[in-house]
């Protein structure tokens, strides 16, 4: 049986995943693939990442029953998994310190990556500070006028912030920018992908150092409720807070797993929505094959979600697979949906989420009155929603 967890030796997820480069990036992403085999093993290497874990980032983040939610709804209990609490406010802070880590370990003197929301900026910058490194963000300039207050804290953590102004001028941009500056100077560089995605080994790494949420949601709700979840919702960009959650329990089928993709302004038209495993096909970008939002000639094609790191035209290799197969449902949440469900949480707990999580959260509401009052969902809230008030009252304002 193919597992639903690992890559197999050339990095594919069945059909979806591989190293596809261009030969400049040949050696230095054979490199981090070679580097990270080697620290997954070193006893030493995890240790040195869970001591950060819990006496820099605050972990384990609580596992929280939404009684006011709940209630509101009627239904299935509503649990949180608060990666909003951890530094820096999201669960992007898992996997940067990991890469971080890994680049020290390298003898790398400088830290790259993209940014869509800015969270991964930020946690990047401060894995950067931490860690002595110097740190560059490539940013696309409409994610730099709706995110500002990320990129002043990107600033004062003392990385370079680059706006990206070619295309879309989005998430997609950013990492092409990335990427070209990382091919042309890579000896003192180590190139921080920001989600599941992108050549052999990134998808597999990232996953790996975000299944720290699924290991301890599952240890949470079995202490909570006695017995495993019967649901997991969580928002799907490129897939890594999602992955996070999933990966600790793809091999117990009884539970259901809901990936909740943007279907932005309007599912229908193209370069108004983001919804890449609902509507997407075949295709390669960023050094991987996946599922592509993309043309007739097979460019990525423009996308759209109110939540800036979900904006993107492709999605990680493992979704893609996990799709094919059956393990995980994935659904959309259209930016009015996600709207709502922002205020809801905010009126009802208090938790003032993420847009990328409001998205989840927008699947749990529908999904929760249609279950029992004894049955348990778990949301990943994988970001809290300071950086996107501003932009939520000019929503709400229109």
């Amino acid at each position: 049986m193919t597992s639903l967890i690992h890559a197999d030796e050339a990095g594919f997820f069945g059909n979806h995943g591989g190293r596809f480069l261009p030969p400049q990036l040949e050696a230095p992403i054979a490199e981090v693939a070679a580097a990270y085999a080697q620290a997954r093993q070193d006893p030493g290497f995890q240790a040195e990442y869970e001591a950060l874990l819990a006496d820099y980032v605050g972990r384990p983040s609580p596992l929280f029953l939404a009684a006011g939610l709940t209630r509101h709804l009627g239904g299935a209990m509503i649990y949180l998994k608060r990666e909003d609490l951890n530094h820096t406010g999201a669960h992007k802070i898992n996997h940067c310190l990991g890469e971080g880590l890994l680049a020290k370990r390298m003898g790398k003197k400088k830290l790259i990556a993209e940014t869509g929301a800015g969270q991964h900026g930020v946690a990047l910058a401060t894995a950067a500070a931490l860690l002595g490194l110097e740190c560059e963000i490539h940013m696309g300039a409409v994610d730099v006028a709706k995110q500002h207050p990320n990129v002043v804290r990107m600033e004062m953590l003392g990385a370079r912030v680059v706006s990206i102004t070619s295309g879309g001028q989005t998430l997609k941009e950013a990492i092409d920018s990335a990427f070209s500056v990382f091919a042309a100077d890579y000896a003192d560089t180590f190139f921080a992908i920001g989600s599941a995605v992108g050549p052999d080994p990134y998808p597999s790494m990232v996953r790996d150092f975000q299944s720290i949420i699924g290991r301890e949601a599952r240890r949470q709700v079995l202490e909570k409720e006695g017995r495993l979840p019967d649901a997991l919702v969580a928002a799907v960009g490129g897939g890594s807070n999602a992955l996070g959650l999933f990966t600790a329990f793809l091999e117990d089928e009884p539970v259901k797993m809901f990936g909740v993709e943007p279907a932005g302004r309007n599912l229908d038209v193209p370069g108004e929505h983001a919804a890449t495993i609902t509507l997407g096909t075949s295709g390669t970008l960023h050094g991987m094959r996946t599922l592509l939002l993309q043309d007739e000639d097979g460019n990525p094609a423009e996308v759209h979600s109110i939540a800036s790191g979900l904006d993107y035209p492709g999605v990680g290799p493992q979704h893609a697979f996990l799709r094919d197969t059956g393990r995980v449902e994935y659904v959309t949440a259209s930016d009015d949906e996600t709207i709502a469900a922002f205020q809801l949480l905010c009126r009802t707990e208090g938790i003032i989420p993420a847009l990328e999580s409001s998205h989840a959260l927008a699947h749990a509401i529908r999904l929760a009155p249609t279950m029992s009052p004894d049955k348990v969902i778990v949301v990943n809230l994988s970001g809290r929603g300071d950086k996107d008030v501003d932009y939520v009252a000019e929503y709400l304002a229109r």
